[in-house]
């Protein structure tokens, strides 16, 4: 059901909607006096763009205020429910506008990450040749989702989550209508508003759509309060993505915690990444690379432990599963870190894609039959396990040319300090089988 508002019936959203600049809520970064946005919408010279933001952060509104700016008609299309047909109508409609009328047309599609490739490209050559001005709204990354040469011809203006002060100007500005369009004052309480700012999350439609579904459950005459909201609002669904960038922003935050040895940090994330409804092995698998990437063999223990996390969490469901890896989360963000693996093993591939051609010296060949060995395969290799300590000093198992090619570099912590104490111990045989060789 929605408000009554004089004869007509429109959602509080709806009715809330500015036509001009000044009466938008927020985005001050791109919007202030003196920004290039602002100052295009003020002057009156639209340029086509993509407007990248959550939810009910005013994308809409923003391109109709942009509209109106330049007294432009406005075609929308949606990506949800359109195509190539949709855009054709739209383009028609944009030629008879500027033929007959002599206006400009804001092409304005939503959603316009979920058109594929080819739909997208039917876009450019309209734009190109100023047929339309053309505004997409996405909430996905356009350097993902939208083609280069979509996104060479329009500027992208990135949206933020509307703060507190601008969610509470929206409820004023909605409760100053209501009351003037009812003839009654009506109010909020203090804990109501900010119950009401909380649920919001930043976005504005969400809160203007449970401000009026509480201005419908209020008794006429009373103030809101705090149980007003916590009815309309229902319970608090965390908000989630899955495969958009708030999803990676989440996991990014746990890795860099666990990276940064902040147990209750990683903790804190992982719980929020449950919570938002991330497949549980998609963050064991994080867990596993950070295993690798992060601890090596400062502690090979977290590799073995993060592993055995995830087989519980199959083998006994979810309950006690999560729990198993909140256990390898905390073990890994409290073992000691070393990228030495990480960073040996991007150095090896490099040098190995560039030196691909490089033949193996013969003495590492293998030599399976006479007529290998009769070329000399195999010839001089020493046998590791007839050598003092198992260990062939003065042996070379790289190409001649590469012979001093050093990748792993232990650090000073946990196992590897030991490693790295070994490591130098050969070293310092190979140098006197080197000297002794050269001698």
């Amino acid at each position: 059901m929605e408000l009554q508002f004089g004869d007509v019936a429109k959602p509080l959203a709806a009715l809330l909607r500015p036509t001009s600049i000044d009466g938008y809520v927020g985005q001050e970064h791109i919007l202030a006096p003196g920004k290039p946005l602002y100052e295009a919408i003020r002057s009156g010279n639209a340029h086509s763009m993509i407007l990248w933001g959550p939810p009910g952060t005013g994308k809409t509104t923003l391109a109709e205020i942009v509209a109106h700016s330049i007294d432009a008609q406005v075609e929308k299309i949606s990506a949800v429910t359109g195509g190539v047909k949709e855009i054709r109508a739209a383009i028609d409609n944009a030629k008879s506008n500027a033929r007959d009328f002599g206006r400009q047309t804001i092409l304005f599609v939503d959603e316009v990450h979920r058109f594929n490739k080819s739909q997208q490209d039917a876009f450019l050559p309209f734009i190109e040749d100023g047929t339309v001005i053309f505004i997409g709204a996405t909430t996905e990354n356009p350097s993902f989702e939208l083609n280069n040469a979509l996104l060479s011809r329009t500027r992208v203006y990135v949206l933020k989550k509307l703060d507190a002060d601008g969610l509470k100007q929206l409820i004023h500005r909605a409760l100053k209508k209501y009351s003037e369009d009812n003839s009654e004052l009506v109010t909020i309480e203090s804990d109501a508003e900010a119950l009401l700012v909380e649920v919001a999350c930043g976005d504005g439609r969400k809160l203007l759509n449970t401000l009026e579904i509480a201005l419908q459950l209020r008794e006429s005459g009373k103030s809101l309060d705090k149980q007003h909201i916590a009815h309309a609002s229902g319970d608090k669904m965390a908000h989630f993505d899955k495969g958009g960038d708030y999803y990676y922003d989440l996991l990014s935050a746990f890795h860099k915690s666990v990276r940064g040895s902040s147990p209750d940090g990683a903790l804190y994330w992982f719980c929020r990444l449950l919570v938002t409804g991330a497949e549980p092995t998609a963050i064991a698998r994080r867990l596993l690379a950070i295993a690798s990437e992060d601890i090596g063999n400062a502690d090979p223990r977290a590799l073995q432990l993060t592993l055995n996390a995830w087989d519980v969490y199959h083998r006994v469901g979810a309950a006690e599963g999560e729990r198993a890896i909140a256990q390898a989360v905390l073990y890994c963000a409290c073992a000691p870190k070393s990228n030495a693996v990480y960073t040996a093993f991007k150095q090896a591939m490099s040098l190995a894609k560039d030196t691909s051609d490089a033949d193996v010296p013969m003495h590492l060949r293998n030599a399976p039959t006479e007529l290998m060995k009769s070329l000399g395969a195999g010839e001089g290799y020493r046998y590791a396990h007839d050598e003092a300590g198992a260990f062939a000093a003065g042996e070379n198992y790289f190409p001649e040319h590469l012979r001093a090619t050093k990748f792993y570099s232990p650090s000073e912590r946990g196992l590897e300090k030991q490693i790295k104490e070994k490591l130098a111990y050969l070293e310092g045989l190979n140098q006197q089988s080197d000297k002794k060789r050269y001698e």
